[in-house]
């Protein structure tokens, strides 16, 4: 794939990719999209990213592979089974136009990295009013 200029939006990022790759990650982005509609898109390292409570998930096409980045090998380790058909490395499951991600699993990916994202949301919070109520104790300023 020829090196082009960083894309502004996803849909800009995916008219540059080959046929093929293009409607594989466009119905990926359908998926992801219907599993979190309230997520924000980005692009974000020259990729698209989906942002709710945090990132969400990231995805990419290369030459001869798509990949779909979790950024959560706990989440990734939920479905070894279901993952077995892919090659997944780190956070990351790589996929084929010929091969895609079924949709069902992007579902159920995508909904438990939204509940991963909010227990990680409220933790900090919990960590952060502890620290502020010390704070106060202590005879702080708030």
């Amino acid at each position: 794939m020829k090196k082009t200029p960083p894309a502004k939006d996803i849909s800009a990022y995916l008219r540059a990719l080959p046929r093929d790759s293009r409607i594989v990650l466009q119905k990926l982005r359908e998926t992801i999209r219907a599993a979190a509609p309230q997520a924000e898109e980005a692009i974000s390292y020259g990729i698209p990213l989906l942002k709710l409570h945090g990132p969400l998930v990231f995805f990419a096409g290369f030459e001869h592979h798509c990949s779909l980045f979790v950024a959560s090998k706990q989440i990734l380790r939920k479905f070894e089974p279901e993952l077995r058909a892919f090659r997944v490395s780190g956070t990351t499951i790589r996929f084929t136009p010929e091969h895609p991600l079924p949709a069902s699993l992007v579902r159920k990916i995508v909904k438990a990295k939204i509940a991963y994202n909010l227990e990680r949301l409220s933790s900090k919070r919990k960590r952060g009013s502890s620290l502020s109520s010390r704070h106060k104790k202590y005879g702080g300023a708030s």
